[in-house]
């Protein structure tokens, strides 16, 4: 089939997307192989939970062994908070005056939240970690390389060659010329290093905007996160221009993410294509004594994606920090890792609104890698002047959470 001829019927397509990816509800033991689950987990009726009117994470009393916020009436709820991986979070987003930056830590296997901290400098205080104002950027490559994977056969050792498309993608540049295409990459460093035009081609060559905003439903753009407090929808809107479909593909603008559904598709990657609902109330006090206590097992959203699709993609993020975008910032100026023998599978991304004078940058990524504990997302919004960009703020919060773990040559920011 000629590649053009498969975009028709796009539009009536894209508008059923949501319809194929639902989001659902379920519940698995941890002792559950990731493979007995089915495509989407059952729906089962969820138990009475407690009254969490009120709850608000900006409000939080960090103590040395436990994190805890009011509750109207009286009572308080004690958070799944690491409150070393806590502090750590705001005290650097202080430390380096951040405008606005979020941060979210979850446990892989279990969906705990061990670390959700917010920052804005100036002007009236928010969420920004269940704000998605901030556009995806090169975050949705991750979504892209599913979609390729799932939908095309491609793997990691695929290899595309290229030219241009440092900073923006034209529609010459998306035409194969093998006396011009001077640089070749494989998908993983394509990945590591966000080579937008790799991405670019690929899309155009083997996806439709159908196939690229379903996959992007399944890692729940379009949707907000089933969460205790209130969060924006990431958005999509995946274009049927050729051209913007291609730029879209790489990451340029058409989605946006917050750093909440962004920790959470870090999860799905690190757990085999399977997310898990984020929780973060441990149990409800009142006078001192224990009212309710969260006992349940982790809870299956859906599987976003075959097991082997995501171990492809955690082997292209693999690239990022020791050979591709972040590899600066998870490294000194002799060479010398943060990490010593924690291998740190990520994706950065870049984005600018220059008539705001806001410019976006991110890491999503898990550690480690290939046998995952934690998945993190941080997001710094930063003006003109910064000092410090997302992937900064992502690997001073994993050396707290190794640190603390005793691993050997990680020392606490």
């Amino acid at each position: 089939m000629a590649p053009w001829s498969r975009w028709l019927g796009v539009g009536a397509a894209v508008g059923i997307v949501c319809a194929l990816v639902p989001i659902v509800r379920g519940s698995v033991a941890l002792k559950t192989p990731i493979s007995a689950l089915s495509a989407v987990a059952p729906e089962r009726e969820e138990p009475q939970g407690p009254d969490l009117e009120g709850l608000d994470l900006l409000r939080l009393d960090i103590r040395a062994s436990r994190v805890t916020t009011p509750l109207p009436g009286g009572r308080t709820a004690e958070l799944t908070l690491d409150p070393l991986v806590q502090r750590t979070a705001i005290s650097q987003m202080k430390r380096y005056r951040v405008p606005e930056a979020g941060v979210v830590m979850i446990d892989v296997k279990t969906g705990e939240v061990l670390a959700y901290a917010s920052h804005v400098t100036q002007g009236d205080k928010f969420d920004v970690n269940a704000r998605a104002e901030a556009p995806a950027a090169s975050i949705f490559k991750i979504v892209t390389a599913a979609a390729l994977v799932e939908r095309a056969d491609l793997v990691h050792e695929t290899e595309q060659c290229y030219r241009g498309g440092k900073s923006r993608i034209s529609a010459e540049e998306l035409r194969d010329d093998p006396e011009r295409d001077k640089w070749c990459a494989t998908l993983a460093i394509a990945m590591g290093r966000s080579l937008n035009v790799v991405f670019a081609r690929l899309a155009q060559k083997h996806l439709t905007p159908a196939e690229l905003s379903a996959t992007g439903g399944a890692f729940g753009f379009g949707a907000s996160v089933p969460f205790v407090v209130e969060n924006e929808t990431s958005s999509i809107d995946i274009p049927n221009d050729p051209l913007e479909f291609a730029r879209a593909a790489a990451g340029f603008w058409h989605t946006s993410l917050s750093p909440l559904a962004g920790a959470l598709l870090a999860q799905t990657v690190a757990n085999a294509g399977v997310a898990l609902e984020p929780r973060i109330v441990r149990f409800i006090e009142q006078d001192k004594k224990k009212i309710w206590e969260d006992k349940s097992e982790p809870h299956v959203l859906r599987r976003a994606m075959r097991a082997q699709t995501a171990n492809e993609l955690r082997v292209m993020m693999e690239q990022t920090v020791p050979n591709g975008s972040a590899y600066k910032m998870f490294h000194d100026a002799k060479g010398r890792s943060f990490l010593p023998d924690i291998e740190v599978a990520g994706k950065t991304g870049t984005l600018t609104r220059h008539e705001a004078n806001r410019h976006y940058t991110w890491f999503v990524g898990f550690a480690p890698a290939k046998k995952p504990e934690v998945a993190v997302a941080a997001l710094v919004v930063n003006t003109p002047l910064w000092h410090i960009k997302g992937p900064h703020l992502a690997r001073d919060v994993l050396r707290a959470y190794f640190a603390k773990q005793g691993k050997p040559g990680v020392s606490a920011p």
